[in-house]
């Protein structure tokens, strides 16, 4: 498998002296879904913040496989809160990516129709915000994300606020966009059993400072459906998986 980016020896300081992630080494593949895991504060999402180039490193460096200097194009960001505009239908709300890089409503119509079709939306393109359910937001949000077709997707606990049966169905949509347009995907989630049922890899993270403490891979196939949780292979990792995030609780430095 091919590499997209690195993470060589990252750390993460902040002003008042707090280290909030220390000595992370990770290699991201083309085409993993790649959950991170791990106690609050364990810099699950400040790692997520720093690839994303929102905010910077104190050491070491993010490097991405090819020459490119500036990844901005390449990377979407789904937000724990669907931050859409509130005045604005559905239908601009996805489209205000493309509107930034200079694209038309209607030069837009084409993909903005397709990934709202893809996320279950495309009788929705004209309501506004408030009109929606929360998961019907998360979707939006999700469709805004997937509209300018990244190479990296990155996911910073976007269902924890969901009920079950949305969260469930939200993840089968994530997975079935992610197998479409082979994105990358790195996902953070307090869930172990969201995240087996995700990723096909997990890195399991302990807090204080935030570091990798285990790196599994969830060697099940695709695509996965309702019918995977009540397999064997699925409750045996979420075992594997629970006594590694244990263990990263007892890891506090």
């Amino acid at each position: 498998m091919r590499t997209l980016l690195e993470l060589r020896s990252v750390e993460k300081r902040y002003d008042n002296g707090t280290l909030a992630l220390q000595g992370v080494d990770l290699a991201i593949g083309e085409h993993q879904f790649v959950s991170f895991l791990g106690p609050s504060g364990c810099g699950k999402s400040t790692a997520l913040r720093m690839i994303a180039g929102l905010s910077a490193v104190t050491a070491g460096q993010i490097a991405w496989s090819d020459a490119l200097t500036d990844h901005a194009q390449d990377i979407s960001f789904v937000f724990q809160e669907p931050t859409l505009m509130p005045w604005a239908r559905v239908f601009d709300n996805v489209w205000l990516p493309l509107r930034l890089k200079g694209v038309s409503r209607q030069g837009a119509k084409s993909q903005v129709d397709g990934v709202l079709a893809k996320v279950g939306l495309e009788q929705f393109a004209t309501v506004f915000p408030r009109e929606l359910s929360g998961g019907m937001k998360m979707r939006v949000s999700i469709a805004r994300a997937m509209v300018t077709e990244p190479r990296l997707l990155l996911m910073d606990e976007p269902f924890a606020a969901l009920d079950e049966m949305t969260r469930f169905k939200l993840n089968n949509d994530t997975l079935s966009l992610w197998q479409a347009k082979r994105f990358t995907t790195i996902f953070v989630t307090h869930s172990v059993y969201e995240s087996v049922y995700l990723s096909n890899r997990i890195v399991v993270m302990a807090a204080r400072p935030g570091r990798v403490i285990a790196d599994l891979p969830i060697d099940e196939p695709y695509p996965r459906s309702d019918a995977f949780r009540a397999t064997p292979q699925y409750a045996h990792w979420c075992v594997q998986v629970s006594q590694a995030l244990q263990k990263a609780g007892d890891h506090h430095g």
